[in-house]
């Protein structure tokens, strides 16, 4: 008979597969549900609990497959365009640092795992799904407008400015673009905006990991330059902490002047 051991190490492998491979996802719910099949009438106490684990992980794959088809329903109505790109936006209300938005290209019926708004994901997934996304899609490029542009054209006509800048750098020119929200303004290229689309449109919510760990990274790099903001935590956001620095230290040359005149 097959040791308890042999049949966890079995379910450690299923655990450990790679589900960004392509088919990975449904190899992996094949997989718990084979184990499941194959051990299903041993009663053995410990091999129950494997089974019971095994379905368990085996349904929420399920779901999460079934959240990734319903990410792709916007994307699958216009799949006679060659090229669909979903443009997000992050930094219109924090302190300081720029606005950063990303477009980006997947191909046709691509379901990357865990792909969600990225204010929904932990910094250790959004970092991982960067590099997963920045592998797999057809083209990525971001747009940007600085603290001081901001203050000079105002956020909405920079985070506009800044949605159309990544759609013509795209390596590849769109046929068609998803956007959240709201259209980007003085772009000839047909756009449809979706409510909420970081949360329905899997090349939506692809841009908006981007565009989230792009800007992290600079607020990083702008932490190390002006320190005692805390902007390598709070991104530049108007946190307790940040608010109390401004108003001790004044403000640096990477605040958004137009955002603090009320706490200088």
């Amino acid at each position: 008979m097959e040791s308890i051991t042999d049949i966890k190490n079995k379910l450690a492998e299923i655990k450990g597969l790679n589900l960004y491979k392509e088919g990975g996802l449904d190899f992996a719910i094949n997989s718990y549900i084979d184990f499941c099949e194959e051990y299903s009438l041993d009663e053995r106490s410990g091999v129950v609990k494997l089974v019971k684990s095994a379905e368990t992980q085996q349904k929420k794959l399920a779901q999460e497959k079934s959240r990734l088809s319903a990410m792709i329903d916007f994307e699958s109505r216009f799949y006679d365009r060659q090229y669909i790109a979903g443009i997000d936006e992050v930094g219109r209300g924090p302190l300081a640092g720029p606005i950063v938005t990303a477009a980006v290209v997947l191909p046709h019926g691509l379901m990357i795992p865990y792909v969600n708004d990225s204010k929904q994901l932990s910094e250790e997934k959004r970092e991982e799904l960067f590099d997963i996304i920045m592998d797999k899609a057809i083209s990525v490029a971001c747009g940007m407008h600085s603290e001081q542009e901001i203050d000079d054209m105002g956020i909405a006509p920079a985070d506009s400015d800044a949605m159309k800048m990544a759609a013509l750098k795209l390596s590849v020119k769109p046929d068609f673009i998803l956007v959240d929200a709201f259209p980007i303004k003085e772009l000839d290229i047909e756009q449809y905006p979706i409510i909420k689309g970081d949360t329905k449109s899997i090349s939506i919510a692809a841009a908006s990991i981007v565009a989230k760990v792009t800007r992290d990274r600079l607020m990083v790099k702008l932490d190390e330059k002006y320190p005692g903001y805390g902007f390598a935590k709070n991104k530049g956001y108007g946190s307790a902490e940040h608010i109390e620095a401004i108003k001790t230290m004044g403000p640096c040359p990477a605040h958004r002047r137009s955002f603090i005149k009320n706490f200088v």
